[in-house]
């Protein structure tokens, strides 16, 4: 792969700190958008980005690295329960702080493969992090790998309706997981 020159590595850069400016803000993310935002033409955003879910999707990535990051590290914690509710504490963290997130998690189709690859990477170190936590008699035995999404997803869902804005937020999540995990305790 031929390296990009420096003004369109910048422009790239420039291109997905404008986008992860418009997620945060809530504003929905048009390629159009971004281009005037920036201060770019139109042809250099689409030149880098040729739909707005490639786009949204890279504005997710470091967050999804992030979740795979700690879900790997979740596999050498010596206590079984401490590390799958930190994978968990981590996944609800993420869904309530990062929009993009949201959406990508949401999405039916991936359009980048780094995508497709992290998520099944998340959700397969999810079941592995369950497993040890059954193993260990640490997790009620009745949880199933197929209950965490839907749960996980429910607190965020929840999280959403029920906190007073984005600075409650995440105490709020916290809260809910903490009440969850209560239920799966062993």
């Amino acid at each position: 792969m031929t390296p990009q020159r420096k003004d369109a590595a910048r422009n790239w850069e420039h291109i997905v700190g404008v986008a992860r400016e418009l997620v945060d803000e809530g504003t929905p993310l048009q390629l159009n958008d971004v281009a005037r935002r920036a201060g770019l033409g139109v042809g250099t955003v689409y030149r880098h980005f040729p739909t707005t879910e490639a786009l949204l999707e890279t504005v997710a990535t470091p967050c999804l690295e992030a979740l795979a990051g700690q879900g790997e590290q979740g596999l050498s914690h010596d206590d079984a329960w401490e590390a799958f509710a930190g994978f968990l504490t981590k996944v609800v963290e993420g869904q309530v702080t990062d929009a993009a997130l949201v959406k990508v998690a949401a999405a039916q189709q991936d359009v980048l493969p780094r995508t497709t690859e992290l998520k099944k990477q998340i959700l397969a170190t999810g079941s592995q992090l369950l497993a040890r936590a059954r193993d260990a008699g640490a997790v009620r035995n009745d949880l199933d790998d197929a209950d965490i999404v839907p749960l996980m997803c429910g607190i965020a869902y929840a999280t959403y309706v029920h906190s007073s804005g984005p600075d409650d937020r995440l105490p709020t999540a916290r809260r809910y997981l903490e009440t969850l995990l209560r239920g799966l305790r062993a």
